[in-house]
């Protein structure tokens, strides 16, 4: 008992270090430059290391910087230098796709963040890539940012279609790889030996709790079975993912429930789950319910009708703002130390990290029981007979 709580507190420290690591590596944002990229790790920093001694940490542009999605996958400073693991960028524009890795974009001279992708230029400002032209008078709304190392005047012009595997995409292919190792596991356990093993005795607890608890007394027992398997996937992946967003060095550290793009489209899919899935039943109680006054119904009739669209709005907000602010929170308590420059700070900050990361642990499934537990409640609704209303 003694080794295993040792070593479940070696594990805790050293998850809270890749914490202290990761906030001290990003410490000292210039406040200067239009062509800042606040969501790359690699923009400016010489300057930002330069900065960090003489003014200190910017605790606001720290957090934004790694809570943000970025087009490269940093993994540590080596030498006062970042080391990333560079990303696709695919980029549709006026002459078609566009690819290259984000590994093209370099510093110039002025700080800026230029790259030449399929011999098209091409400058990235905030974490935004913008089409970059040499010539000031070209038309089209331009952002002067500089000149780049040829001396030319840099511009920002219309921006391309960007469809590059940021690190919040990466991380979201790699959570499906490992939802497919997960199940097709169990499945390969349970046709070889007909009962749970491995993978299989960690996954069908899970499942088994899904449709008993959550699918079956929210949707009914006629049509519970055919919604299982969209809420145990929804359940594993937003689970998944937020356990992942919780690892400080790769594959995790990505912020993904936290993006309100991804939480967005979760969103939408219970949405239109419901939208289809519903019968006139549903629909005549928001309309026109029955045993209520007619002056009443039309009064609620709006108010209902709304509501279709602002429970998946709540989901939305729900996922996005719980483990957005876990992020916060813990970047925050380890900005201390370089707020008061010392390191006794460390002696609370430290342990109050360590705590908010073990309530984390926790939310990361609760929210993701919650998100499933919520969209079975409101397809139960949409699927309900008449006489269930």
């Amino acid at each position: 008992m003694k080794i295993g709580r040792v070593i479940r507190t070696v594990i805790l420290l050293l998850i809270a270090s890749g914490h202290i690591f990761t906030a001290s590596a990003g410490q000292g944002e210039p406040q200067h430059s239009h062509g800042h990229d606040a969501e790359s790790t690699h923009e400016n920093h010489d300057e930002q290391h330069a900065d960090s001694e003489e003014e200190g940490i910017n605790v606001t542009e720290t957090i934004m910087h790694h809570i943000k999605d970025a087009h490269d996958w940093h993994i540590l400073d080596w030498d006062g230098h970042p080391v990333s693991l560079p990303l696709p960028i695919i980029l549709w524009t006026e002459d078609g796709l566009v690819t290259g890795m984000s590994s093209a974009f370099h510093h110039d001279d002025h700080g800026h963040h230029v790259a030449e992708i399929g011999g098209q230029k091409f400058v990235k400002n905030h974490g935004h890539i913008y089409y970059a032209s040499a010539n000031a008078n070209d038309h089209g709304q331009h952002l002067e940012i500089g000149q780049n190392d040829k001396g030319e005047d840099v511009v920002l012009n219309d921006a391309p279609l960007d469809l590059s595997i940021t690190k919040n995409a990466a991380s979201l292919i790699f959570s499906v790889f490992v939802i497919l190792i997960l199940f097709l596991g169990a499945a390969k356990a349970y046709r070889s030996n007909g009962v749970p093993k491995g993978l299989a005795s960690f996954i069908e607890p899970l499942v088994v709790f899904m449709r008993d608890e959550v699918a079956r007394p929210n949707i009914g027992e006629k049509r519970y079975a055919a919604f299982v398997p969209y809420l145990c996937t929804l359940f594993f992946f937003i689970w998944i993912n937020n356990m992942l967003g919780l690892i400080p060095f790769i594959p995790g550290g990505a912020n993904t429930t936290g993006n309100i793009a991804v939480t967005l489209v979760l969103a939408a899919f219970t949405l239109i789950l419901v939208l289809v899935n519903s019968n006139g039943a549903y629909w005549k109680h928001i309309f026109w319910m029955p045993g209520v006054p007619v002056p009443v119904r039309l009064l609620l009739a709006p108010i209902e009708l709304i509501g279709v669209f602002t429970k998946p709005f709540a989901l939305m907000i729900r996922l996005f703002a719980n483990m957005t602010a876990g992020h916060i929170v813990i970047l925050s308590l380890i900005s201390l130390i370089f707020i008061f420059e010392t390191e006794f700070m460390a002696i609370a900050s430290v342990p109050l990290t360590l705590f908010i990361f073990v309530i984390k642990v926790l939310v990361a499934l609760l929210q993701a029981y919650i998100f499933a537990l919520l969209t079975a409640l409101f397809i139960g609704q949409a699927v309900a007979e008449d006489d269930h209303h």
